[in-house]
């Protein structure tokens, strides 16, 4: 058993706007899913944080030099081990396809390869990763024909209600933020179809943090994992009215 409070200590912790994961509300409050799964584990084990506002490639820079200790919302990559320790996942990052309520089942698409052969067309977000499956398909003329890119989600909700698209893809957490904003709850429901998934963790700084600190953290994700805490803070924030 890990004692937490042995390991007392202030970590520079850097974010980037990304909405609805790490944000400012209207009260300028640091909010979002990421924020709020990461600010609890850090009291579970006692810790606090001193947050920097900056670009996401440098964040990476100065985890790598030590002027950083933490970033939240990481993927695994072998670059970042060379200089970062990776906590436990804490969430997996997930992009669905989101339809009109009430037509899931009547689009019938079992994989992504299925759109090829299809009447559909999907609408997606220009910059957006999403998997590899995705990423082969895209180098096929065939499947490009049933993709309309477009630069962010308020184009793709407007070419959906207009009938001009049968779904796009975003993450849970996207489009339930962008359905409470605009007060269009039960407009929107998951297809079944799986686009991509991936564990999302947080990282630390080689240089400048211990191991024991991300002992510690594992120990309390593990823990938050076990009584539901972690579930119910990001159902709260994934799961559409």
């Amino acid at each position: 058993m890990v004692n937490f409070t042995s390991y007392a200590k202030n970590f520079y912790v850097g974010w980037e706007l990304w909405f609805p994961y790490q944000y400012r509300n209207s009260q300028q409050e640091l909010v979002g899913l990421d924020l709020e799964i990461f600010n609890t584990i850090f009291a579970k084990v006692g810790y606090t944080a001193e947050y920097t506002e900056l670009p996401w490639k440098r964040h990476l820079h100065y985890i790598k030099t030590g002027e950083m200790d933490v970033a939240m919302g990481a993927s695994l990559s072998e670059e970042r081990q060379r200089y970062a320790i990776f906590s436990e996942p804490y969430r997996q990052e997930t992009v669905n396809l989101f339809v009109r309520n009430g037509q899931a089942n009547s689009i019938k698409l079992g994989g992504l390869s299925d759109l090829t052969n299809s009447n559909y067309m999907i609408g997606i977000e220009s910059g957006y990763y999403y998997g590899d499956e995705y990423q082969k398909l895209m180098k096929t003329a065939e499947f490009q024909e049933h993709i309309l890119e477009v630069v962010d989600i308020e184009e793709n909700v407007k070419l959906l209600l207009a009938g001009h698209i049968d779904g796009f893809l975003v993450d849970p957490a996207t489009i339930k933020a962008f359905s409470d904003k605009y007060k269009m709850a039960g407009e929107f429901e998951k297809h079944a179809l799986s686009i991509y998934q991936a564990d999302i963790h947080i990282i630390f700084s080689k240089k400048s943090v211990k191991p024991d600190v991300v002992t510690a953290i594992n120990q309390a994700i593990g823990d938050l994992k076990k009584s539901g805490e972690l579930d119910k803070i990001i159902n709260k924030w994934n799961q559409l009215n």
